[in-house]
């Protein structure tokens, strides 16, 4: 079982609730006063990380056709 844990597609799908955990998070301290701006913009940093590795990945499942 570990070794699926190192499939790439189990890695995306990882990324995936990861990120939306994230958007969860950041949502509800949005909504918290006062809001604490360094934990809100370290939190979109991650979250923006995470994007880029989520698009890496799926680049790497599913490249792009050649034109």
């Amino acid at each position: 079982m570990d070794d699926n844990l190192h499939f790439p597609s189990r890695q995306l799908i990882e990324l995936r609730m990861e990120h939306a955990d994230l958007d969860n998070l950041i949502d509800r301290a949005a909504e918290e006063l006062p809001v604490d701006d360094l934990v809100l913009r370290r939190l979109k940093k991650r979250r923006l990380l995470l994007r880029d590795q989520i698009t890496r990945l799926e680049i790497e499942l599913d490249p792009p056709e050649p034109a």
